[in-house]
């Protein structure tokens, strides 16, 4: 520990700081522009100057390291004038954009010139003028008001991993630019808009929408993925006009992905707003009324073991606890699942399907296998503390298969399934890499749980953890990466069906009534089926429906989500659900009550009580099944499929900026270029 004085404060701190975290620690604010905590020292902007005993001039504070017996001042005239000269300079060249610029009122330019600024300026001389780059259909560009702070640069190359961004000229001319004038090549570029302390990247989506306090801001958890990243949704009367990150060191830091901030604009678009029935392939409007008519009358008549039912990707824990009682208790069979593809998981233990090393816990690791993954798309964030698992402390990273650019080096396999069997019996390098790494973690992407060799490669993977003592209390090296939002809350819950396989049944045509909620990805081909479609996009489910009941988007409504690691996070209402539109839960239940003449739950607080009670009693009489030997293996050479990153679900699908940015996408690689 180091003791120093902040401002004749004593102080004791931990070493390795900097002046300026010293500072902090001693409450005291350090204005700053270039300096954040997530990202390298840059030292550039010189507005954190303060004065230190025995030195002839002010120094910059994030750079220099706090020593003991360090005296400290940094309300003394001397560093106000060398903070006010600095202010100057800065504002040398800035336009006055403020009236028109959408940094206007979050700007910490604005905030800083207001408090360490002066009224005047002594340069005569006319402003530079800088010309504006490409940067895609995410960053509006306006680089005349560039203070050359670097965040940009250093956010793109350390944390992103796509070197993209640089510096050209020098002095007045310097200018921070895209090589090649490519729009960014990464899931996490809208971040790059939060870290600009100035109106030089702004978001273009969001251009001249709204000022910051005309909103009303909502905290809630994003569903655009399985990693549960907390958000902020601000919405302007009852549209969302913008998706903002909430700091949560454990998920997403203060990162979020581009899908998760631009597909927004998809809650507005291709909505569902009242019920619709079909008459001769043609969708008429009716009321509630109408369609929970013709719904019981074929309920009715139809028998109950040829009733199935399907949840969806981004369905609130909630809507699927109340569907699992709707089926249970009115329609009397168990008929219900939420995979919307075939695909094999092992439910005896919830640890078989959790991301249990935990996403902050990549840090620590020292050795991660990928089997069948690409978390570059499929859990963005996840991506971004590996990278920088890598970064900090060189991680060794392989992957059974080549999955294209991750933003980091790693060793990639041959795709084959007798790779892990050799690895399985100690015949492959990488074996003996696992057994004596400390917390390596293996990860199993959806890609492997949908192919054939996925029980044998899910239990042998197990087996060989367990036997070299990686699965213990202290560390769980056993992963499975989860795709969908609802994919987690829904096995925990149940929905799902063990003895027969529902989808091939479906394919087969072996059921009369199929209930869907929110399941737009079913690969299904419609025969003389009478399908009921539940959800708030008129999607590929709405489009076989024969009955169609408009409910509610994730901002529409509260619900409960549960992440990838088997995190429990609650979803808060920003919104209100368009025209006739109602709450998920609440159209099931008023169903319910058509049919039977009693609603499932009094109200919303009562469902919610008896899922949580639901959840707590499964984790306590949870019992381990006996451990299933590995199954016969299968060699095959292991195909990664994942979805379009920009059309994942229906919002993104319904989003016109997933739309551009995916446009973007094709044009840049149908150039050849690679940044």
């Amino acid at each position: 520990m180091l003791n120093l004085k902040v401002n004749d404060i004593d102080l004791e701190v931990e070493e390795g700081l900097t002046v300026l975290q010293a500072c902090e620690k001693a409450g005291v604010e350090i204005p700053r522009f270039c300096y954040h905590e997530k990202l390298s020292i840059a030292g550039n902007c010189r507005m954190c100057l303060v004065e230190i005993e025995n030195s002839p001039k002010p120094i910059a504070s994030c750079a220099m390291p706090a020593t003991n017996g360090m005296n400290i001042k940094t309300n003394t005239q001397k560093v106000e004038k060398a903070r006010a000269g600095v202010m100057e300079f800065l504002l040398a060249n800035h336009p006055l954009d403020c009236p028109v610029c959408d940094q206007g009122g979050e700007c910490d330019l604005q905030d800083q010139s207001m408090y360490y600024g002066l009224d005047k300026s002594r340069f005569k001389e006319n402003k530079r003028v800088v010309p504006d780059k490409n940067m895609g259909p995410l960053i509006k560009t306006q680089m005349t008001r560039c203070i050359h702070c670097t965040r940009c640069i250093r956010f793109a190359t350390e944390i992103a991993g796509v070197p993209e961004l640089g510096t050209i000229g020098r002095g007045e001319d310097m200018q921070i630019t895209t090589y090649l004038e490519q729009s960014i090549q990464s899931e996490l570029s809208g971040n790059l808009v939060d870290l600009c302390p100035v109106g030089a990247l702004t978001s273009k989506p969001y251009v001249f929408e709204a000022r910051p306090w005309e909103l009303k801001k909502t905290e809630t958890i994003d569903v655009m993925d399985a990693v549960g990243s907390n958000i902020r949704v601000d919405t302007y009367g009852w549209e969302v006009k913008r998706i903002l990150p909430l700091i949560n060191e454990d998920v997403n830091e203060e990162w979020i992905s581009d899908k998760t901030r631009y597909a927004y604009d998809g809650l507005l678009n291709q909505r569902l707003d009242t019920p619709y029935i079909k008459y001769n392939n043609k969708f008429e409007k009716a009321s509630w009324k109408e369609v929970f008519k013709i719904i019981k009358s074929r309920i009715e008549n139809t028998s109950k073991d040829k009733i199935c039912g399907f949840v969806g990707d981004l369905t609130n824990m909630e809507t699927s606890y109340i569907f699992r009682e709707f089926f249970n208790r009115i329609i009397e069979n168990n008929n219900y699942e939420s995979r919307s593809r075939d695909k094999f998981l092992d439910f005896s233990n919830r640890k078989n399907y959790l991301f249990n090393s935990t996403i902050s816990g990549i840090e620590q690791a020292d050795l991660i296998f990928l089997i069948g993954a690409n978390p570059r798309y499929e859990a963005t964030i996840l991506n971004a503390r590996i990278r920088k698992a890598y970064s900090s402390k060189r991680t060794k990273i392989f992957s059974l298969n080549d999955v294209g650019d991750l933003t980091y080096p790693y060793e990639a396999l041959n795709g084959q399934i007798q790779t892990i069997k050799d690895l399985i019996e100690g015949k492959n390098n990488i074996s003996q890499e696992l057994i004596n790494a400390q917390k390596p973690i293996v990860i199993l992407g959806e890609s492997l749980m949908s192919s054939k060799s996925a029980s044998y490669v899910f239990y042998s993977i197990k087996e060989f953890l367990m036997k070299n003592n990686k699965i213990t209390d202290d560390w769980n090296s056993f992963n499975v990466l989860s795709n969908d939002a609802s994919t987690v809350g829904n096995y925990d819950l149940n929905i799902f069906k063990e003895d027969i396989n529902l989808i091939v049944d479906l394919k087969k045509h072996k059921f009369d009534i199929l209930y869907l909620v929110g399941q737009d990805n079913l690969n299904f081909e419609k025969k003389s089926e009478f399908i009921i479609y539940q959800g708030s996009h008129g999607d590929k489910g709405a489009e076989i429906a024969d009955v169609i009941l408009p409910g509610s988007a994730y901002t529409e409504q509260n619900g409960y989500f549960t992440n990838l690691e088997g995190r429990l996070q609650k979803a808060h209402k920003a919104s209100y659900p368009p025209g006739e539109a109602k709450e998920d839960w609440q159209i099931i239940n008023e169903l319910a009550e058509f049919i039977s003449k009693k609603r499932l739950f009094k109200d919303k607080d009562e469902l919610e009580s008896s899922m949580l009670n639901f959840l707590n009693l499964k984790n306590e009489n949870l019992t381990n099944k006996k451990f299933v030997t590995p199954v016969t293996f299968v060699n095959e050479n292991l195909n990664i499929q994942t979805k379009n990153y920009y059309f994942s679900n229906v919002i993104a699908r319904a989003s016109k900026t997933m739309l551009d940015c995916n446009n973007s996408k094709i044009k840049f690689e149908s150039t050849g270029t690679n940044g």
